[in-house]
């Protein structure tokens, strides 16, 4: 049997559990009751990457983490009058400073997908996992968010068959364009031990280098 080409190999014995079931042991937990359960036999081989800040361009606020967790002042930014009543969530969530946050349990389905098409597949909801990074779309990303991104993307394939990464741009093309063109998929493809096949193939070049 052909190995996943983003698969790790498996930790040794004594090092401290990465994984509590789908949950991850280095991420602050703030459930969301914006999930679901996965179709029956799903296989949990997509990342998504997406780009979000709320207020949008406002970083470091209790926003993001409201919006996903239903409990967002809907009033508390004119902004927010356009989403209002929106519910969605993430698997996870990274801070411009690298800190890792996690929504739901990964051997859920989350809401972060929407209509969506990857790989031959509908419904990328399905068998996904949702990473959501601190940011503008179309701006660039911190050096941490990046590096914190390939360390969760690691251990994300040590548990799952992961065998493909995208963005939120290439699975909904033409309705979603995150993370942008301020995201350097390059960088990350050399963060990351993996094949380039599990890569988009419809990349940017960002401007600058985070």
């Amino acid at each position: 049997m052909t190995p996943n080409p983003a698969q790790t190999k498996t930790m040794p014995p004594d090092t401290p559990a990465v994984w509590h079931a789908g949950w991850h042991a280095a991420a602050t937990h703030q459930p969301s009751p914006n999930y679901g359960p996965r179709p029956a036999h799903a296989q949990v081989d997509l990342i998504v990457v997406h780009s979000i800040s709320l207020p949008p361009g406002q970083y470091g606020g209790p926003g993001v983490p409201a919006l996903f967790t239903n409990t967002l002042d809907w009033d508390a930014h004119p902004y927010y009058q356009g989403i209002r009543g929106l519910e969605v969530s993430a698997h996870f969530f990274i801070r411009r400073d690298g800190a890792l946050w996690q929504f739901v349990d990964c051997d859920q389905r989350a809401w972060h997908a929407g209509a969506s098409s990857y790989r031959g597949r509908q419904q990328c909801n399905d068998d996904s996992i949702g990473i959501e990074l601190e940011g503008l779309e179309g701006e660039c990303f911190e050096p941490a968010q990046y590096a914190a991104l390939a360390r969760l993307c690691n251990d994300l394939a040590a548990r799952y068959p992961i065998a493909h990464i995208a963005g939120h741009e290439h699975i909904a093309p033409g309705r979603k364009h995150d993370p942008g063109a301020g995201f350097d998929w390059q960088h990350l493809q050399r963060l990351l031990p993996w094949d380039a096949a599990c890569f988009p193939t419809a990349t940017h070049t960002p401007t600058q280098h985070p």
